[in-house]
């Protein structure tokens, strides 16, 4: 079904300055499938229509990728990280960081039994062994993660002060917001330092999109 989507899927990659291989863009599609399949049933995500799957769920994921190697790059760190995608639903962006970035183990956490369920399923089906769908509470993890990351989930605020306990000492959280959230940043609390907002550009998407890069301060 969405094989008809693979010219796309490489110009967006082309536009995001990101190489994949064959297998890797293979992976992207499939998900794609799992996801259109399992909403029919589960209701994954309100995004029905292919098209807009590409644009709103893999291209507005995929351009986070060279974002967060540039920012593990700029810490000394490598790419054989722990990352958590928090409230992460069908998986975004976790499983597509999964896909793109195979040295890092991800963990996607969600309150919804039936989306850590698919995120596991995912998983088997794409053959990701580092990728884990956790159903629980953020507030409960207590192993530590490198960077914790969120999309469209909470304000930055509760994101922050519910995941800090996944936190590792050095680590940091990345969250994609749509517009640059002004009035979120400034209710931050204390113990968070901002220490980089950037803009994203999602081929095919006209829509404001940043990235909103914190660490305990």
């Amino acid at each position: 079904m969405s094989r008809a989507l693979e010219p796309q899927l490489r110009a967006g990659l082309q536009d995001l300055a990101l190489a994949l291989d064959d297998s890797q863009i293979t992976a992207l599609l499939d998900y794609l499938d799992l996801i259109q399949k399992w909403t029919r049933v589960y209701n994954l995500t309100a995004v029905r229509d292919p098209q807009e799957m590409l644009t709103h769920h893999l291209l507005d994921s995929l351009a986070v990728v060279r974002p967060l190697r540039q920012q593990l790059e700029a810490l000394g760190r490598d790419e054989a990280v722990r990352i958590l995608d928090v409230g992460a639903g069908a998986g975004l962006p976790g499983v597509v960081l999964a896909i793109c970035c195979p040295s890092m183990t991800v963990h996607c956490v969600d309150t919804v039994a039936k989306k850590a369920a698919f995120v596991q399923q995912v998983a088997v089906s794409l053959k990701l062994p580092r990728l884990r769908g956790i159903h629980a509470r953020v507030e409960s993890l207590k192993e530590p993660y490198d960077v914790v990351c969120s999309r469209a989930f909470a304000s930055l605020a509760d994101f922050t002060q519910w995941s800090v306990g996944a936190l590792a000492p050095q680590g940091v959280w990345m969250a994609m917001k749509g517009k640059h959230p002004q009035a979120e940043l400034t209710a931050l609390g204390a113990g968070v330092q901002v220490f980089h907002v950037e803009p994203l550009q999602v081929p095919g998407l006209d829509a404001e999109r940043c990235l909103v890069w914190m660490r305990q301060a």
